[in-house]
């Protein structure tokens, strides 16, 4: 079976952050799950580049756009690298052939009759990059980006007939019970779509934001960020080109922050509905990392860069972390002390040791490597699987934990160190049986901890004891 999933694409105003972090772990946790039990999979990231805020900040920086996105894009394809994210597609929203499909996405949505120009006058965030209804503001301000003042703005836009998707909208989620992941974002969703939809603005004239995919047949507007970057789940796959790789793949296993609902659910479906393509197969909305019981801020110095996660802990160190600590779907307080603790008490303590208990004891007593299975067969604890086909990425980080807790009980309960000195073939045996626990064990970890796992089972291939897996915090 082909499964075909993405993340988001970051916004490139900025450099990549725990968030970022948290999704692109999450993602390839989920495809190298899937690979492990057979699934040929294709895992899409990119950037994306358009925009009012990325052409803000270039020119704050003195650089042209194009200079700008490509610094960016390298920074976050470099981030993906680091935390070990095993994707077939860096979209950027600048390529040809993306730009090529955004355009020939438009046309189809045009032909449809779903495009049309009229006079615009709405508020918009230009934090969000969307227009607002007052119901979505606070005291006059966006409750995302509460620090930025509302614009109202006013011009002949193009427009998408969004409103003529809210019926065919609600009959899809009411058929697809499990469209939206968690529950609660999909009744969210249905509660938006139901309160009736308003279509929305699509092109930004040129003369005011010239950084954007030119609209098809009208020189003087680009496209709104929005439209060209959703487009990037079809031109990922070779869309409109390539339709042998395109129906492949699609449809698509989104993930996404929970602030890219409306995005992600409603407006992307609607305009697929209209392009005459498939839906997405599912979408999983995960929540935000807090600190503090606070939203990440420069200003509060609270903010906890990834970078220095993996500097600090490691790469597999840091997926742990976020795997296991960050809740998939609800908002998770974190704070450096936590962090600390969390990775004392479970990887130095926890995991760490016991590979060293084992190993050291492999090695002293056991002249050829344990005896493993010819073919290691993917993982069939259907707990186990459950918990990543449900985006329950703690549960699973918690069923290995168990297993990891169970073997430390039998070292502590049969005493093999003890058991080899007087009866040394039994304590032989019960070596080789923890050997091949952990052999398991390391196998469970591939999609989690990747670099843990192969280590492990090195290890016990070898009947070495490894170094330090966890080195102690200074």
């Amino acid at each position: 079976m082909a499964r075909y999933i993405t993340t988001t694409l970051p916004y490139v105003n900025a450099d990549p952050h725990i968030g970022h972090a948290l999704e692109f772990v999450e993602a390839d946790t989920f495809a190298r799950a899937l690979r492990l039990a057979g699934e040929e999979t294709f895992l899409n990231i990119g950037t994306d580049e358009h925009g009012a805020k990325v052409a803000q900040k270039a020119r704050e920086a003195g650089e042209d756009s194009q200079t700008y996105v490509d610094k960016y894009a390298r920074r976050f394809r470099d981030f993906a690298d680091m935390l070990g994210i095993t994707y077939d597609a860096f979209t950027r929203t600048t390529d040809a052939h993306h730009l090529a499909a955004a355009q020939e996405f438009w046309k189809r949505c045009d032909a449809a009759g779903d495009i049309y120009k009229a006079a615009y006058e709405v508020k918009y965030c230009v934090g969000c990059e969307l227009e607002k209804t007052d119901s979505e503001l606070a005291h006059g301000h966006c409750l995302i980006h509460p620090q930025l003042e509302i614009e109202v703005r006013q011009e002949e836009n193009y427009y998408f007939r969004f409103s003529n998707y809210q019926d065919a909208l609600l009959a899809h989620y009411a058929t697809q019970n499990e469209f939206i992941v968690p529950e609660e974002r999909m009744r969210e969703l249905v509660s938006f779509v139901s309160g009736g939809l308003k279509d929305f603005s699509i092109s930004r004239r040129k003369e005011k934001l010239s950084w954007g995919v030119p609209v098809p047949g009208d020189d003087e507007h680009v496209m709104y960020v929005w439209f060209d970057a959703l487009v990037n789940y079809v031109s990922a796959i070779g869309w409109p080109d390539d339709e042998t790789h395109f129906t492949k793949w699609w449809p698509v296993t989104q993930f996404a922050g929970k602030d890219n609902l409306r995005q992600q659910a409603a407006m992307w479906q609607a305009m697929l509905m209209s392009a005459g393509l498939p839906l997405s197969k599912q979408i999983f909305i995960h929540g935000f990392i807090t600190s503090g019981g606070q939203k990440m801020s420069k200003t509060i110095g609270n903010v906890i860069n990834p970078n220095e996660l993996v500097e600090k802990y490691g790469i597999d160190a840091t997926r742990y972390l976020l795997l296991r600590h960050a809740h998939p779907t609800e908002d998770t307080d974190v704070t450096r002390e936590r962090l600390d603790e969390w990775y004392t008490a479970n990887l130095v303590n926890g995991l760490g040791n016991l590979v060293a208990r084992v190993m050291k004891l492999a090695e002293t007593h056991l002249e050829e490597p344990t005896v493993l299975p010819e073919a290691a067969a993917p993982p069939s604890q259907k707990e186990y699987l459950d918990a990543f086909s449900a985006y329950r990425f703690n549960d699973a980080v918690d069923y290995v934990w168990s297993r990891i807790q169970k073997l430390d009980e039998k070292i502590t309960e049969e005493e093999p160190f003890k058991v080899v000195k007087i009866e040394r073939e039994k304590g032989k045996a019960i070596i080789a049986d923890c050997a091949l626990e952990l052999y398991r064990i390391g196998g469970l970890l591939n999609p989690l901890m990747p670099e843990t796992s192969e280590t492990i089972k090195t290890a016990v291939r070898t009947n070495k004891k490894p170094e330090n897996l966890f080195p102690r915090l200074s």
